[in-house]
């Protein structure tokens, strides 16, 4: 709880100012160029710094490093809002605080994994992935109207409740006492041999790689439609703000699928649940059909609910069946996949609009019905292992790893 309150907050703060931060810009130089390198330069450290941080996580304290990334944060955005507040204020500040903040996310991501597998008991892991989704749904729904509202309120203000979240996500990771790693062996071998040792191990677990790569790819489809709907709506004539309830309806499928979660682990084999959302994401071929944008939205509710189960499932048994010496490596090899994936689908989508909107989604329908294909013919997919047999696997990937 501790854990999940700290990030709950944290992830708002972020949220706000993911739109304070382009207002700010755009208030400041009036370039939306300029916005637009303040927003890269949050992401880019996410891709240039997973992998050390990775390794920095498995060779360091967990918990130290979490601490240290959200104090780092804190102090950033709070100097950031301090300048905003006293007008002192120019473009390159708010790209470096952007950066800062950033390269904290990429430290703070890589050491996570670990400290919730040291919170939860692993038979839980799944649950307390879904309900991860769930928060982050509920974040994404609420942060950027709340930052919108804050900035409105005095430009300082987003960036200073920003600097606050990551104080109590500071304070929730003091007032645990739990050991984030397991006790570990210095290792003598070189930074390249460990690197490569995670990704080694990521590789040679089946159902760990098919779903790496599989969920990896399927990263640039959702994040291709939702601006594949702002285009359209737009064309079609719809005020920013119906747009926003569109895409907020897509964040509400995720948070009722989090409430699900648990009963469709239940009454579903994990197969099935790994299946479910590939095949549903291909319901957006239903503006094949019908070209408006409220069946495109409609399309993708069903990919949404079954988000948060696919994600309890995938996340929660990775994180379990990973050695807690490797968690880190494993897991930033992992997401730099899916980093260097997801920024593909706007950019598929943008260029493809150009051309027309009936054709950018006919390619995102047909890459969901590969991924869907290839998940369901898959072995690994076909043996993904259930609850019942996740000590045992855990036990014998631990071996094979040391």
């Amino acid at each position: 709880m501790l854990l999940q309150t700290g990030q709950l907050l944290s992830s708002a703060g972020s949220q706000a100012t993911a739109i304070a931060y382009p207002l700010l810009v755009l208030g400041l130089t009036g370039s939306a160029a300029r916005a637009g390198a303040v927003a890269f330069a949050r992401t880019l450290p996410l891709a240039l710094f997973g992998l050390p941080a990775g390794l920095a996580a498995d060779r360091w304290s967990r918990r130290r490093l979490m601490i240290a990334a959200d104090a780092v944060r804190a102090l950033a955005l709070a100097a950031l809002a301090i300048a905003v507040a006293t007008g002192d204020l120019a473009f390159w500040p708010i790209a470096f605080v952007a950066f800062v903040e950033g390269t904290g996310n990429a430290v703070f991501a890589a050491a996570y994994p670990g400290a919730l597998r040291a919170v939860v008991p692993r038979r839980q892991l799944p649950a307390a992935s879904g309900a991860q989704s769930g928060r982050q749904a509920a974040v994404f729904m609420v942060g950027p109207p709340l930052g919108g509202a804050l900035f409105e309120l005095g430009r300082a203000i987003p960036f200073a409740a920003d600097a606050v979240s990551y104080a109590f996500s500071t304070g929730s990771l003091l007032a645990m006492r739990t050991r984030f790693q397991e006790d570990r062996h210095p290792e003598e071998s070189s930074l390249r041999t460990r690197l490569l040792e995670g990704a080694r191990f990521l590789w040679g677990q089946p159902f760990l790689r098919t779903c790496a790569l599989i969920f990896g790819v399927s990263n640039f489809i959702g994040p291709g439609i939702l601006l594949t709907i702002v285009v359209v709506g737009n064309r079609q004539g719809l005020t920013g703000g119906q747009v926003g309830l569109l895409v907020a309806a897509f964040a509400a499928a995720m948070l009722a699928g989090s409430a699900a979660s648990s009963a469709v682990r239940r009454a579903l084999p994990v197969r099935a649940v790994l299946l479910l959302e590939l095949w549903l994401w291909v319901g957006c071929a239903l503006f094949l059909v019908w070209p408006s944008v409220y069946v495109l939205a409609a399309g993708m509710l069903g990919a949404g609910f079954a988000i948060p189960s696919t994600d309890s499932v995938v996340h929660g048994y990775r994180i379990a069946m990973t050695p807690d010496r490797l968690l880190g490596r494993s897991e930033s090899v992992r997401s730099t996949l899916s980093l260097l994936i997801a920024p593909l689908g706007p950019l598929l989508a943008g260029a493809l609009l150009g051309v027309s909107a009936r054709a950018t989604v006919a390619v995102f329908a047909a890459s969901a019905l590969a991924l869907a294909v290839w998940a369901t013919l898959s072995p690994a997919v076909r043996a993904a292992p259930s609850m019942d047999e996740l000590d045992g696997t855990m036990a014998r990937c631990s071996s094979e790893a040391t």
